[in-house]
This record gives C-alpha cells, sequence and structure tokens, in this order.
C-alpha cells in the first residue's frame, strides 16, 4: 500500500524490476524490498510455532503497512530443532492465501541462539530502505542488537487484529 497522498499514473519505462510511478512531488519507484524478522519459540510444539510466528508476522504487517497483494514472496527457516509446524502456515492464518510461501531449515551452526523462527519478505514499495522497520523479538533480539529497539507497540490492539485474522480464516 502506497502512502496516503500519492496517486497513480501509468508506469513509466524503466528497468525490468522496477515500475516508476507520478505522484504530486515527483517520480516514484516501486522496488522489491526485503524486511527480515525473527522471533525464539519457548518450545517445538505447533501451537507455539505457529503463535510466534504470526505475532511476528503481524507485527512486520503492522509496522511497515504491508499489504498482502504488495508481496512478492516470503522466505520461512527455523533452526533445525523446530519441526512441529510449517511456520508458513502463519503467514496462511493472516491472510496470506496467494502470496508464495517457502519453508526451510537453517544451516546447522555450532552454538547457534536455539528455537528460532526467522522470516524474510520480499516487498513491492517505494519506501527506502532505511525506512523498512526489521522485527527482532524475544532472545533473537541479540541476533541484530541494532534493529532490536521498536517503536511502542499496542500489544493487546495487535493479539486483538491476530485474533480476527485467525477467526477469517478458520471461517474461510
Amino acid at each position: 500500500m502506497l502512502e496516503t497522498g500519492l496517486w497513480y499514473s501509468a508506469p513509466t519505462p524503466g528497468p525490468a524490476w522496477s515500475s516508476t510511478y507520478l505522484r504530486r512531488n515527483g517520480p516514484m519507484t516501486l522496488v522489491c524490498r526485503g524486511v527480515r524478522g525473527a522471533t525464539t519459540v519457548p518450545e517445538n510444539t505447533r501451537e507455539a510455532i505457529l503463535e510466534e510466528t504470526r505475532r511476528l508476522l503481524a507485527l512486520m504487517i503492522r509496522l511497515n503497512g504491508i499489504e498482502a497483494e504488495d508481496v512478492a514472496s516470503a522466505i520461512f527457516t527455523t533452526t533445525p530443532d523446530l519441526n512441529a509446524e510449517f511456520p508458513a502456515l502463519a503467514a496462511r492464518q493472516l491472510g496470506w492465501w496467494d502470496v508464495p510461501l517457502l519453508c526451510g531449515h537453517e544451516m546447522n551452526v555450532p552454538g547457534q541462539l536455539p528455537r528460532v523462527v526467522r522470516i524474510l519478505v520480499h516487498w513491492n514499495t517505494a519506501k527506502r530502505q532505511d525506512e523498512i522497520v526489521h522485527v527482532y523479538l524475544g532472545e533473537a533480539a541479540s541476533l541484530r542488537p541494532d534493529k532490536a529497539q521498536l517503536p511502542p507497540i499496542d500489544w493487546d490492539e495487535l493479539e486483538a487484529w491476530i485474533r480476527e485474522q485467525l477467526y477469517a480464516f478458520e471461517h474461510r
């Protein structure tokens, strides 16, 4: 979703990987940006993996203003000690029906942080790289201490939004 106050015109010729649109104060280029996130999961259960992945992805969506139709694809990985469920199911539960999703395991590096879910969203946006909010929760904040500081979050509102999405998923 583009910022408020922008209007669309036909794309102008440019590189195959971007589209340039006109806006009131000049051209705007849509590019594919990576949005990263990671969280830790308390135990290797289906419920724990989905709950923590939903919370992480919902926060990535809300802090960046990501709309599903603007997502090119998303990759979900887990450390090898998490295998009770595919974390990408959490994205489906949040309404990402048409987004291509892929799951995999991280490399098994000795001494790595255990029980970690990582997400990489490929998002078509007009935002600059430095405007993207990457999200690191729980013990995963130690993976990127430079990105661990988040703006104030209304956790009750976020959890209510997640419950609404789950309800829609279950009654689809």
